[in-house]
């Protein structure tokens, strides 16, 4: 008997659960329907697949190779039916995309905006991810395109440059700061009491180095872990924070505060895998995504760039 796509399935559900019982449970089938199913498999590939001797079911070393294949497998069939799916006139197609938080707050509404005026057929599944999370999933085909910043990326991931995202300190109307034309130094900067994005922000970290590079110690007195949430903290507060300058702007309430020296610039990428296949949906999507740009106070910033390599 040759192994069917049930069996490939039933086997990456127990090796993912380590358990048979949570496995038949996520697949609504009954343990020993799925016992049977498992035991077929590996008389037709000739080799345990699954070590059961434990308390929690583990795959062999061979389970392990033929995992990975099987994984490949599953992966590029479901690639397959989205191809023929596919509806190039873009009347109708699905578009999976992912955006790290930053980019959930000002970018995602004038895209998705913009895709469902020309495209009202696509259905769009939008997902935010840390950068390390978006990049893994569309490894395991669990995106089609993601939004993030440059580099070094994982090896299977293409980038292709699409604009250039600027910082700054931004305050709210009742701030001392709110109406100040000349730029803030480094050393006053040190004086303001700032509420920032927490740790786990790539923005937070971008920040903090700019903080060590100016060797200044920041007064951070309060820190959120959503956007929207520091947005509204500043806009209400004489609290003074660091935004892209695309929200600043975008968000009334809000004022920008230059800096000198300038936070450094962040290149922004449209993210793939490699090897994925593209639908009319994805390129439709890249399209437009290449020809946004965000406002700023002397208009669009720089054109996007060439295609980025993958980190080796």
């Amino acid at each position: 008997m040759a192994p069917e796509l049930r069996h490939l399935r039933y086997l990456l559900a127990v090796a993912e659960h380590g358990s048979f019982t949570r496995a038949a449970e996520e697949l609504r089938v009954s343990q020993p329907t799925l016992s049977q199913q498992i035991r077929q498999l590996e008389r037709a590939v000739g080799v345990q697949l699954l070590d059961r001797s434990g308390r929690s079911v583990r795959a062999t070393d061979a389970g392990s190779t033929y995992l990975h294949y099987a994984r490949r497998a599953l992966r590029d069939l479901a690639a397959a039916e989205r191809a023929v799916l596919d509806v190039a006139d873009l009347s109708r197609g699905s578009l999976r995309l992912a955006m790290t938080p930053t980019f959930t707050a000002y970018l995602l509404g004038p895209l998705v905006a913009e895709l469902h005026l020309r495209h009202p057929g696509i259905t769009l599944d939008v997902q935010e991810m840390t950068q390390a999370q978006l990049e893994s999933a569309l490894l395991a085909d669990s995106l089609d395109l993601a939004i993030a910043f440059a580099g070094p990326h994982l090896a299977g991931i293409a980038a292709t440059a699409l604009f250039t995202e600027n910082l700054g300190l931004t305050v709210g109307a009742a701030h001392p700061l709110a109406g100040r034309t000349a730029p803030l130094t480094a050393a006053e900067l040190a004086e303001c009491d700032l509420a920032l994005l927490s740790g786990e922000f790539a923005t937070r970290t971008h920040v903090d180095g700019y903080f060590a590079a100016q060797r200044i110690a920041p007064r951070v007195v309060m820190e959120a872990n959503s956007l929207g949430a520091l947005t509204e903290i500043v806009r209400r507060t004489a609290l003074a924070t660091v935004l892209p300058d695309a929200l600043a702007l975008d968000r009334p309430g809000l004022h920008p505060v230059a800096l000198t020296p300038a936070l450094p610039a962040r290149g922004v990428v449209l993210l793939r895998r490699e090897s994925a296949y593209e639908s009319a949906a994805a390129r439709a999507f890249s399209a437009l995504a290449m020809r946004w740009t965000p406002p700023g106070p002397s208009g669009p910033q720089e054109e996007p760039g060439p295609a980025e390599k993958p980190a080796p």
